[in-house]
């Protein structure tokens, strides 16, 4: 049989040709998606773009009007910056001998023992929702279902009146001690406690003799960290911007926290125009220490995701 050049460019041709086609298909259909999702990407980046402009506009304003002087602040454009924030630091310093870097400290101690004693906690309680087996565990978790539903400050006339019964209102406890539990971290440490500790691994340590207190604090502990660490960021967070709370609970405004003694003297500027540029100072160093921590526990969450990459 005489095999031509025709014969075998008519094959080449059959054989290339559906391939060259279907190759010349998807990439018209991949042009296609490409073109459709174009317009989808710079629709979403616009919302960002004004969502996040609409968070920073009052940060701006406030990191702005805090450079004013009390002359400046009404009678100059808003957004026009001037020399004056070492002066307002210095002049809200000199209040009341120091009275504002004591709200501060009132703050920190507030947030930071609460915050921590809270995610603890959290953290127990979650651990036991998600690993152990018990009567009466969904009424349990149903209840506090219900807790994270309840807004904290229609608890805070109750909790007062609570506590007044004992004599600890007008005390640093009056408002720790109803911060110290909290419903929805101990549901956020529930979930994670149920995804990041195997049960393999517990019931391993018990088999090896290992008491409960033990596993919890020595295995599952570390391993729930990421998510503790975001139960502490916003229960933190929380606790530093409460108002309803320590305004109802604290009457000595040596115990108040920075929400309580800034409120004070924005109501002051009334009748004293000069106080609203320490308000306004004020709230931006109230600001400092909640972005601090942000950026001082970022990176537990980035060496958790690092792990769970290496991991796979």
């Amino acid at each position: 049989m005489t095999v031509t050049r025709d014969t075998v460019t008519t094959e080449t041709r059959a054989s290339v040709l559906p391939e060259v086609a279907t190759s010349g298909r998807r990439s018209s259909a991949s042009r296609s998606n490409g073109e459709q999702r174009m317009p989808l990407a710079l629709g979403s980046t616009a919302v960002l773009i004004i969502g996040a402009f609409y968070c920073l506009l009052p940060v701006a304003w406030v990191l702005i009007a805090s450079t004013k002087s009390a002359a400046e602040l009404f009678s100059t454009f808003t957004f026009a910056p001037s020399t004056h924030l070492v002066d307002n630091i210095v002049e809200l310093t000199e209040y009341r001998d120091g009275l504002y870097w004591r709200w501060m400290l009132n703050t920190a101690l507030y947030a930071g023992v609460g915050a921590v004693i809270s995610t603890y906690v959290s953290a127990i309680s979650g651990y036991a929702l998600a690993k152990y087996q018990f009567a009466g565990k969904g009424v349990v978790f149903k209840v506090l279902l219900m807790g994270v539903l309840v807004p904290a400050v229609i608890l805070a006339i109750p909790q007062y009146l609570l506590l007044a019964q004992v004599g600890l209102t007008n005390t640093y406890w009056s408002v720790l001690l109803p911060q110290l539990i909290s419903p929805y971290g101990i549901y956020l440490a529930r979930i994670y406690a149920a995804a990041a500790v195997p049960g393999d691994v517990v019931e391993s340590a018990r088999t090896e003799g290992a008491g409960e207190l033990y596993i919890f604090h020595r295995i599952a502990l570390p391993m729930m960290a990421p998510g503790l660490v975001t139960i502490f960021l916003f229960q933190f967070v929380a606790v530093w911007n409460n108002f309803m709370l320590p305004y109802i609970m604290l009457g000595n405004d040596e115990l108040f926290p920075i929400t309580v003694g800034l409120h004070g003297l924005l109501n002051q500027g009334a009748s004293l125009p000069a106080m609203y540029t320490l308000v306004i100072t004020g709230a931006l160093l109230s600001v400092v220490p909640l972005i601090a921590l942000f950026l001082v526990l970022q990176r537990y969450w980035r060496v958790d995701l690092a792990a769970g990459a290496v991991k796979a």
